[in-house]
């Protein structure tokens, strides 16, 4: 497995190390539920060197970015960036990232650890002799600042970056340490993800700590991590993202612009857009138990099925009750993400079910046992003004 930069870091801080995607990374440090709330209250600081990072130059680099990315990187002022996602030919998904403008022919793209190196193949297999196109993952640490207290940690060290708005992004020196800073992150809370040579990494990571000790800034691992952006409802590879799951059916087709024919997808995900979708993204609040991702969901299977089962249930003097237990026998979907929420003090779940399944109740299959799910708005958490 591999190494981050700041492993020693880790390990000298107590951290429990796991597996993830070929890397050795900390899950947590003491407490889930205390680095969880820490980012809520405060800040939290977490090493996110894992992920790989991709930069296109040249003057057909802005020509590549619109047709390998969903979003119109045409439209990227320089020093702005933007959440987009990389489309196969029949409108799926092989990664979602973000995108860079550093310069009018310089674009720098964030892409998930899971899939990096199969991103990087086919950014070059697509885009090779259009621009240069250089994997800038090795040399690169990131490291991920987020909470309340974020930005005025940064600031303390940086006072330059007081003034970037969110996805903004600027090279600049942190602690004295140069580094390319964005307003951007994966919490649901303001912050900055901080791009620094590896080399440098160790050194960045302890003056934040340092600086940000008396604000409740600690440090915090994959854990928090995942139920921070569950609880925002976004989306990671491999639960709510796939080759075979449409934008359009899990809350991102916002990010897909249908302005350039010429974009991988462009066909497949215009339908989409028009309504050709099988399936959509829900939240639930889960009774008796946390459904894990594949946990089958079972409902009535839409509007039109729950009024036939109604009018027949009337003729034949079936009580409502025993048909809606039939109709929940029939599953519906399947849980993409699902935790305990400890901000909300609940298990909560994401699931991907079918476009006519209605607003439930659904039931979440947990441990061979039946659980009822509410329907709720997603995202579960909303930061504070």
């Amino acid at each position: 497995m591999r190494r981050t930069p700041l492993y020693e870091e880790h390990i000298a801080a107590g951290a429990r190390m796991v597996e993830f995607a070929g890397w050795q990374m900390p899950v947590q440090y003491a407490s889930i539920v205390a680095e969880h709330h820490a980012v809520r209250r405060g800040a939290g600081l977490f090493d996110v060197s894992h992920m790989g990072e991709v930069e296109l130059i040249g003057p057909r680099a802005e020509a590549a970015c619109a047709r390998l990315f969903t979003n119109d990187a045409r439209a990227l002022a320089v020093g702005r960036a933007h959440y987009s996602l990389i489309a196969n030919p029949r409108g799926g998904l092989i990664n979602d990232i973000i995108v860079y403008r550093l310069g009018a022919e310089r674009f720098w793209v964030c892409v998930n650890a899971s899939n990096a190196a199969a991103d990087l193949a086919w950014i070059r297999e697509h885009a090779s002799g259009t621009c240069q196109i250089a994997d800038r993952s090795d040399a690169t640490a990131l490291i991920a600042i987020q909470g309340p207290q974020a930005v005025s940690i940064v600031a303390a060290l940086a006072p330059a970056a007081a003034a970037l708005v969110r996805f903004a992004v600027a090279e600049l020196e942190v602690a004295g340490v140069p580094t390319l800073a964005a307003r951007t992150g994966y919490t649901g809370e303001d912050g900055f993800e901080l791009f620094v040579a590896a080399a440098r990494a160790t050194e960045l990571w302890r003056a934040l700590l340092e600086r940000g000790g008396s604000k409740g800034l600690i440090a915090c691992g994959l854990g928090a991590r995942d139920t921070l952006r569950l609880e925002a409802a976004l989306p990671l590879y491999g639960h709510e993202l796939g080759p075979d799951i449409s934008p359009f059916e899990v809350r991102v087709g916002w990010a897909v612009k249908l302005n350039r024919p010429d974009m991988i997808g462009y066909e497949a995900l215009s339908a989409a857009a028009a309504g050709a979708v099988r399936r959509r993204l829900v939240g639930v609040f889960v009774e008796g138990g946390i459904a894990r991702e594949g946990a089958p969901v079972f409902g009535s299977g839409g509007a039109a099925n729950a009024a036939q089962a109604t009018s027949q249930a009337a003729a034949t003097g079936v009580q409502r009750g025993v048909e809606q237990g039939r109709e929940m026998d029939r599953q519906i979907g399947k849980v993409t993400s699902g935790s305990h929420s400890p901000t909300l003090g609940r298990a909560v779940a994401m699931a991907l079910v079918e476009r006519d399944a209605g607003d439930g109740p659904f039931e979440i299959e947990v441990r061979g046992k039946r659980r009822s799910a509410a329907v709720t708005n997603l995202p579960f958490y909303v930061k504070r003004a």
